[in-house]
C-alpha cells in the first residue's frame, strides 16, 4: 500500500488525529460538583482577583496554539485553512506524544497580516504560547515580529525558525563526517522564502562563509530589482560576489546545497558542477529537488532530504516540541538566536555514532525534546 492510500484510510477511518482526554474522573456528583457547577464559580472567581493565577488552575500553562491561514502548505502552497487542518492536527499529535504538550489546531479564515495578529491577540489568554504555522512570506516575518513584541507570551514561527534550526544541525554533523569547516562553505540556498531566508540567517549567525539565496527569478544580490523588504536585507549580508543568474551559476564551486523549494530542479550535471564530495540537502516535499541516488552518483558526500524513506530526514519535527517544552517549563518568552544555535548543537550532539547515512537523531527519539529543552533558559 502506497503512502497517500495509507494517510487517506488512516484520517478517515480515525476522523482525524486528535483528540480531548479528561484529567479528572466524572462518575459521580460530587466529581460534577468540582469540576463544574456549583465548584467551579469559585475558581473563575479565584482568577478573576489574581488573573495570573489562570497558569495554575487550568490547562494553560501546557496548553500551545498552532494558528495558520493555510497559505503555505508543506510542499502544497496556498491550498485554504480546511485543506491544512490534517498537517496542523499532524503538528499537534507531535507536541503531545514527544513533549506532553496539548497543542490546539486553528485554521482560520483570513489572510490579512493585521486580522491574523488581532486573532492571535484575542487568544492570547487561553494559551500559554503560539506556533505560527504555514503562514506565507512575506507576511509571516511582519506577524511573527509584532506578535513577539505585542504578546506576553512566547511565539515560534516553526516554517522559519524550526527549519533553519534542524538545518544547522544536519550541516555541524555533515561538517564532521566530511571535515569540512563552517566559515570556508560556499552554501547556496534555493528558496526565500519564511524557511530559506531564516536558514540564511542562522547559518550566517553560525559562521557560514559565504552564502547565496535564490528566489523564482534567479539569485539574489544587492541593488536587485524587484526585492521586499526582508530580500533586501537579507541581500546586503549575502552573496558577497554578486553571482547572477539561476542555479546552475549559483551552484557552480558550492560546497553546499540546501533546498528550500520545489522538487526536480537539480540535475546530475548541476551536482558535479559543484566543489569536490558536496553536501546536498534536498528538502522540498513531497519531491526533493533531486533523489538521493542521482545526487550519490554525481559525486555528493551526503544527502538529506524531508522525507522519512530517505536517510537523513530533516524535518523540523525535532525542533519544535523541544522548542516549547522549554520555553514553557522555563517561562522564557523569547526564543532568542543564541538559542537557536545552542538548539541546533543540541540536535546535532543527540546523535550517538554520526556517518553518512546517519547525521541526524530519529524523530521519535524523545532525548531530543529533553536536550532541547535544556537550553532554554531565561539565563
Amino acid at each position: 500500500m502506497n503512502h497517500d492510500k495509507k494517510a487517506i484510510e488512516l484520517h478517515k477511518k480515525h476522523k482525524g488525529k486528535i483528540e480531548i482526554k479528561l484529567k479528572i474522573p466524572l462518575k459521580t456528583k460530587n466529581d460534577l460538583s468540582a469540576a463544574y457547577t456549583p465548584g467551579v464559580g469559585a475558581v473563575c472567581l479565584a482568577i478573576k482577583d489574581k488573573p495570573d493565577l489562570s497558569w495554575q488552575l487550568t490547562n494553560r500553562a501546557n496548553q500551545v496554539a498552532i494558528v495558520t491561514d493555510g497559505t503555505a502548505i508543506l510542499g502544497l502552497g496556498n491550498i485554504g485553512p480546511e485543506a491544512g487542518m490534517p498537517v496542523m492536527e499532524g503538528k499537534s499529535a507531535i507536541f503531545k506524544e514527544f513533549a506532553g504538550i496539548d497543542a490546539i489546531p486553528l485554521a482560520i479564515n483570513t489572510t490579512d497580516t493585521e486580522e491574523i495578529i488581532k486573532f492571535s491577540k484575542w487568544i492570547e489568554p487561553s494559551f500559554a504560547g503560539i506556533n505560527l504555522e504555514d503562514i506565507s512570506a512575506p507576511r509571516c516575518f511582519e506577524v511573527t515580529e509584532r506578535l513577539e513584541k505585542e504578546l506576553s507570551i512566547p511565539v515560534f514561527h516553526d516554517d522559519q525558525d524550526g527549519t533553519a534550526i534542524v538545518t544547522l544541525a544536519a550541516l555541524v554533523n555533515a561538517c564532521r563526517v566530511t571535515g569540512k569547516v563552517m566559515k570556508e562553505l560556499k552554501v547556496v540556498i534555493n528558496g526565500a522564502g519564511a524557511a530559506g531566508i531564516a536558514t540564511a540567517r542562522l547559518l550566517l549567525a553560525a559562521g557560514a562563509g559565504d552564502i547565496i539565496l535564490l528566489d523564482s527569478v534567479g539569485a539574489i544580490y544587492k541593488g536587485r530589482s524587484g526585492l521586499n523588504e526582508y530580500k533586501k536585507i537579507i541581500a546586503a549580508k549575502t552573496n558577497r560576489r554578486k553571482i547572477k543568474g539561476g542555479l546552475n551559476e549559483a551552484m557552480a564551486g558550492a560546497d553546499v546545497f540546501i533546498g528550500l523549494s520545489k522538487g526536480n530542479l537539480v540535475d546530475s550535471a548541476m551536482v558535479k558542477n559543484m566543489n569536490k564530495a558536496p553536501i546536498i540537502f534536498a528538502m522540498a516535499n513531497p519531491a526533493p529537488e533531486i533523489l538521493p541516488d542521482i545526487a550519490y552518483r554525481a559525486g555528493a558526500a551526503i544527502v538529506g532530504t524531508g522525507r522519512s524513506d530517505f536517510s537523513n530526514q530533516i524535518n523540523n519535527a525535532l525542533v519544535f516540541p523541544g522548542i516549547f517544552r522549554g520555553l514553557l517549563d522555563n517561562h522564557v518568552k523569547t526564543v532568542t538566536t543564541e538559542m537557536k544555535l545552542k538548539a541546533s548543537l543540541a540536535i546535532a550532539y543527540s546523535v550517538k555514532k554520526i556517518t553518512k547515512n546517519n547525521i541526524l537523531p530519529n524523530i521519535t527519539d524523545k532525548n531530543v525534546v529533553k536536550n532541547i529543552a535544556r537550553i532554554i533558559t531565561n539565563k
